[in-house]
């Protein structure tokens, strides 16, 4: 049995972002068959016949500007996903000598830190630089973060072990990493704080205020054991302690939005009505989704501020959504019986019914996610440039504009696509890559009333294998459909701002699915003819602030499915602008993506490039015909993506 994802756009099938086996995916009976021609630009020769190199200079930086002090692996790889160097930069530098003329993707990796990634046009003769900035991890500081790449690879390798243990709420099996910790990375706040979050989990809760207190004294701004202390203050009501701990949480990091849901709950239990609800507003607008029960928290202060109507209206939308939070239930039922604002309406709120949840699964969820995959979209708001406004209308209609461009131009395009899977063991070590490579080919087509029709086809390069796993991903064209007029209405819609992007300046937009429309873009099917299940994204893009294309994308589930043990689904696609000659057409299509996905416990991380795109047209029988003038197949004088 497989599992397919497929999409339905105005209940016309797309088979998209599909785990499948690939024979059976497609209601097609047969693949067409197409040919793409051609490899690409060929490089700069010399006089004598010698292909021109380059030089080039990584430089690699901390978000302050200043040098990375710590070891980083930076490897070039080749378009289609082929390693073509790889090293170790130290000091935030390293050179590669006599580089090949072609098109490359920079990958920068440390400890603590996200993955950075870069595109790279190499020209032959040259001297090239490139600078890549670093962003700690989701939940670690800047100093935190550096902390982590000051140690040995082995104590990093234990404290990735010693976390994902911990995330699984398995403290036996991250002692014997911590004891280990401890012997070869004494004093470390890390260290030190993860001994207090083991603590946790063995209830010895004045042991884990001794640690994290330890914690501070090593890093005044480690946040996750600022907001540990803040959370274990407000339980034991000590609201003054907690106050302190959230303030400081929020100086260190300012997007947190469980330091401002802290900070909430210590103010109003300082009384602090208005400065109560200013935070737990700041906490959602942060925290989207993940915060949603917050919502119960703002009544409650708004309650107790006397902003009755208010606190009814919230507090009703959000027990309809959350039947099963009593607590919550039994405040508005107070409210609905209170007949005039009174700021007894309702108790002023205790820790116990502001989080239902064990403090021990708070601190935990402070953590992230398992250190294999990246951090889900609501676990941070990325950085954006101050004192830029975002007009979200005026971004939408534009980017809506883009999206019915590129349906009213594409017929269809084919692509070489070229994949790379890991499996990921339950210690977080990926095993041996596989590799398969496909001729691509994606056909839209409008249908009347305005409804789309999406498919794609795939036909297994030379010996190349088919996907590996058994398991098919597809939809990525398809992913940008969340903004056409169609689909957008779907989603709630919020623009955090100007950001800083591979492509240059970029609006930052987070989306998700709206519960009062229904989910056509995206479902999982289990086999060929089985069940399909609908379900809800979030995600974040990056559209262009001059062009209005999108640029990058982010998805994940907004939950699990358990019904068929899907419990993560991680997308990231990076597009870019592919020239056609025919009409001058420009189109911004997928470069490369990477999905993480866990499924019935296996974990995967796949990585696809797309190179060699051409346009065809199709005729009234639904045929390929030859391809257009000018679109012949990739020559030295072809087009290639940009």
């Amino acid at each position: 049995m497989c599992l397919r994802l497929s999409t339905y756009l105005s209940g016309v099938s797309l088979c998209a972002l599909a785990l499948c086996a690939p024979t059976k995916c497609f209601s097609q009976q047969s693949t067409p068959d197409f040919v793409l021609g051609g490899k690409g630009l060929p490089g700069t020769t010399g006089l004598n016949g010698v292909i021109a190199t380059s030089n080039l200079d990584i430089f690699i930086k901390e978000p302050s500007g200043e040098p990375f002090r710590g070891t980083a692996v930076v490897t070039l790889s080749k378009v289609g996903g082929q390693v073509y160097r790889q090293s170790t930069a130290q000091a935030g530098y390293f050179r590669f000598n006599d580089v090949a003329p072609t098109e490359y993707t920079i990958q920068v990796v440390a400890p603590a830190y996200e993955r950075a990634v870069k595109r790279l046009d190499a020209q032959g003769n040259s001297l090239m630089s490139v600078t890549i900035v670093l962003s700690p991890a989701a939940g670690l500081d800047a100093r935190t973060a550096a902390d982590l790449a000051a140690l040995k690879p082995k104590a990093q390798k234990e404290i990735a072990k010693a976390m994902d243990a911990l995330r699984a709420q398995k403290p036996e099996a991250a002692r014997g990493h911590l004891e280990t910790l401890e012997r070869i990375a004494p004093n470390h706040a890390e260290v030190n704080y993860l001994f207090g979050v083991y603590s946790s989990q063995m209830n010895d809760w004045a042991k884990a205020k001794t640690y994290w207190t330890q914690t501070l004294a090593l890093n005044p701004r480690h946040v996750r054991a600022l907001l540990s202390l803040g959370e274990m203050s407000i339980r034991e009501k000590k609201a003054a302690e907690g106050l302190e701990y959230a303030k400081r949480a929020v100086e260190a990091d300012s997007a947190s939005w469980r330091a401002h849901a802290i900070l909430s709950e210590a103010s109003l239990l300082q009384g602090l009505r208005d400065e109560s609800v200013k935070e737990a507003e700041r906490a959602l607008d942060l925290g989207h989704g993940e915060a949603a029960e917050l919502q119960a928290f703002l009544a409650r202060a708004l309650a107790e501020r006397g902003d009755k109507g208010r606190a009814t209206a919230l507090l009703e939308a959000y027990v309809h959504d959350h039947p099963a939070d009593m607590a919550a239930k039994k405040d508005l039922d107070t409210l609905h019986a209170s007949p005039a604002p009174s700021t007894s309406a309702v108790p002023v709120a205790t820790a116990e019914s502001i989080k239902a949840a064990a403090l021990n699964e708070v601190v935990v969820a402070t953590m992230g996610r398992s250190t294999w995959m990246p951090p889900d979209v609501d676990a941070s708001v990325p950085p954006v440039e101050p004192g830029a406004t975002c007009g979200l209308d005026e971004v939408m209609q534009k980017a809506a504009t883009r999206m019915e461009e590129l349906v009213h131009n594409v017929d269809r395009f084919t692509a070489t696509e070229s994949i790379l899977n890991e499996t990921i063991n339950k210690k977080g070590f990926a095993a041996g890559p596989e590799k398969a490579t496909f001729n691509y080919l994606v056909s839209i087509e409008v249908l009347s009333g305005g409804f789309l029709n999406v498919n794609e086809f795939r036909q297994n390069k030379s010996s190349s294998p088919g996907f590996p796993e058994g398991v098919m991903t597809n939809g990525l064209p398809a992913m940008v459909l969340v903004f056409h007029p169609r689909f957008a209405r779907n989603y709630q819609m919020t623009c955090e701002g100007l950001a800083q992007s591979n492509a240059g300046l970029a609006w930052q937009v987070y989306f998700r699915q709206r519960k009062d429309q229904p989910n056509e873009l995206r479902s999982y099917r289990l086999g060929a003819q089985g069940p399909s299940y609908p379900v809800a994204v979030k995600g974040r893009a990056w559209i262009a602030a001059d062009s209005y294309e999108i640029v990058r994308m982010e998805t994940d589930l907004v939950a699990p499915l358990p019904d068929i043990r899907l419990a993560v689904d991680h997308i990231a696609v990076e597009y870019g602008p592919v020239h056609f000659r025919s009409g001058a057409r420009e189109m911004w299509l997928p470069q490369s993506a990477e999905v993480f996905y866990e499924w019935r416990g296996q974990r995967v991380h796949r990585r696809h490039k797309f190179s060699n795109y051409l346009l065809f047209s199709v005729d009234d029988k639904q045929k390929i015909s030859a391809p257009r003038a000018g679109d012949a197949p990739l020559s030295p004088e072809g087009e290639k993506p940009n």
